[in-house]
């Protein structure tokens, strides 16, 4: 069995793939029958397994480590072939849609492969080939240039996940003082990160004019495979948000107050939930792995199996290093049948976070393996989101296993600030149509949208005269705003969702295992609200489900005596 590092690479031969793809292009236009165009159809997403196999390891082994000079090179190239790959899909989806065998499909692969080809041919032209290109190159850039980040604190040079754990100190001044490093940074590159944004909602206009849309918002909503919903019924969620959430998140930021003994937090007292410390495990990475493979062994034959694939053929990069880029991601490499889970470890309780998040997103890709359709592989993003945060709450019983006698006081802030977390990513998300919405809007004028849009849902934030953040500047440092336009929305309707599994979870656990299990072996062979009705959850969308929602989060919570933890 290989291990991600033996995995082979070789970059596409690019005119060699267009030939092949020609090829089978011509077998489908001629296929006599719906058993010839099925067979087709499996040569054509062979093919795009094998690039997306040799794009996601390139991706990977260049996040790993941005100075290694090869596969930066490799990350440059697929900028580039990208968007000619999607060139060639975007033809594959004309001909499926218009198949004349397209009824005897649908009964074989399902409606949904259709959907999405219908929404992906709306997306594409041949006309913003250079343009598709030119966007992923400033992708690339963004992320450069945060990976490039040196911060002088205590004595050491760190990067951005190395401020992490100062910003959580139980003192307030080391919290205060790598709070203003951080910002100090983005502040100090406020001109590149305004720049890159400025041309990249520039280029996203541009595009979504070539190909016939009044703006790059309904573009950004095909490109992500809505086909259930609408901006309009987001803007009606987001209201539910502020009516329903915020007041509560509010409360919530009070009681952290009066548990850190201040009148009113200050934005660098957030991350801190206790005087005491918050929850942190009590082991290196070594020791966290070990404990969370337990877990997994523990808690299911499904878990136990996919966990022990994962461990045993190195599908996890977990430490934090020189070089390495920011944050965490989960991938998956078709040809190996393989997820891959990406992060950068810090010491903080965000280490056992990736081990429940991260890993719920390779247990769904790990459950949906049997799809013949990479469509299949992954569902919508919204949808995916819930596999990940949902994993989060079954793995609520082991926590004494990585955080001793500080589990109980994990439970209740893991609680806490997933509900606080919903207004921030509506705000990201309302800020996004916003900025779509005035795409001619200045550097200066976004930031200013920003803090408006800040102050609406998260007022409780105090940026203690800090002249950056004060002016907008905080939304700098979320790569999805940059990277993946209007996904962020996604984690919030996923969570409203996760909540679900929680309380289901503590009323008949076997039951909510059996609907989870259920919802990850779909994998995206439905649209989100499809799937939400397979697995027994409740549509966000429908006013009132928020509310609803949020009554026994906050029935639970209020029945902890915080202060004592």
């Amino acid at each position: 069995m290989t291990t991600f590092k033996e995995f082979d690479y070789a970059r596409p031969d690019l005119a060699a793939f267009e030939s092949a793809f020609k090829e089978q292009f011509v077998a489908l236009r001629s296929a006599a029958s719906a058993e010839a165009f099925g067979a087709a159809m499996k040569r054509v997403n062979a093919l795009r397994e094998d690039f997306e196999s040799m794009a996601n390891i390139a991706q990977i082994r260049h996040t790993m480590n941005t100075l290694d000079a090869f596969y930066e090179a490799e990350n440059d190239f697929f900028d580039e072939a990208g968007p000619v790959m999607q060139g060639h899909v975007t033809e594959y989806y004309r001909l499926l849609v218009g198949c004349p065998f397209r009824d005897r499909l649908e009964k074989e692969w399902g409606s949904q492969v259709f959907r999405l080809a219908e929404l992906q041919l709306k997306t594409f032209s041949p006309e913003v080939m250079e343009d598709l290109q030119a966007e992923n190159r400033l992708g690339s850039e963004y992320v450069k240039l945060k990976a490039a980040a040196r911060i002088m604190f205590e004595g050491q040079e760190r990067n951005l996940a190395q401020m992490v754990p100062f910003a959580e100190s139980r003192d307030r001044d080391t919290r205060r003082r790598a709070k203003e490093a951080v910002a100090a940074f983005y502040a100090e590159h406020d001109g590149d990160f305004g720049r890159i944004y400025h041309e990249l909602v520039a280029l996203r206009a541009r595009i979504a004019g070539k190909l016939g849309f009044d703006s790059f918002i309904p573009l950004a909503y095909a490109r992500l495979g809505r086909s259930d919903y609408d901006a309009a019924m987001v803007a009606s969620y987001r209201a539910q948000v502020r009516e329903a959430v915020v007041p509560v998140a509010r409360e919530l930021r009070a009681r952290q107050a009066k548990r850190l003994g201040l009148p009113a937090l200050k934005h660098y007292d957030e991350d801190i939930a206790f005087l005491s410390g918050n929850a942190a495990p009590k082991g290196d990475p070594a020791w966290i792995l070990a404990a969370g493979k337990r877990m997994y062994e523990e808690m299911s034959p499904e878990t136990a199996e996919f966990f022990g694939f994962m461990t045993s053929r190195e599908l996890m990069d977990l430490e934090t290093r020189p070089g390495k880029a920011a944050g965490g991601y989960c991938s998956y490499i078709p040809n190996e049948g393989a997820p891959f889970i990406y992060s950068n470890f810090n010491g903080t309780s965000g280490d056992v976070d990736v081990l429940t998040h991260e890993a719920g997103h390779a247990f769904q890709g790990y459950r949906s393996r049997h799809f013949e359709l990479p469509e299949y592989h992954w569902p919508t993003l919204e949808a995916c989101e819930i596999h990940s945060m949902s994993m989060e709450f079954f793995a609520w019983p082991w926590m004494e296993s990585f955080f001793k006698e500080d589990a109980p006081k994990y439970r209740f802030n893991h609680l806490a600030e997933a509900l606080m977390f919903i207004p921030y990513g509506a705000a990201v998300d309302e800020f996004q149509h916003w900025v779509y919405a005035n795409p001619d809007a200045s550097p200066d004028g976004r930031k200013a949208a920003w803090r408006r849009i800040e102050r609406e849902y998260l007022p409780w934030r105090d940026y203690d005269g800090n002249a950056f953040l004060e002016d907008g500047g905080f939304w700098y440092r979320q790569g999805h705003i940059f990277e993946d336009p209007f996904y962020y929305i996604d984690y919030t309707l996923a969570q409203v969702c996760a909540f679900e599994f929680w309380g289901k979870s503590r009323a008949d656990r076997a039951g909510a295992w059996k609907d989870y299990l259920k919802l990850c072996g779909l994998g995206g062979s439905l649209p989100f609200t499809g799937l939400l009705l397979e697995a027994g959850l409740g549509n966000p969308f429908r006013p009132g489900t928020i509310a609803r929602t949020m009554e026994p989060i906050k029935a639970w919570l209020d029945g902890v005596d915080d202060m004592s933890l």
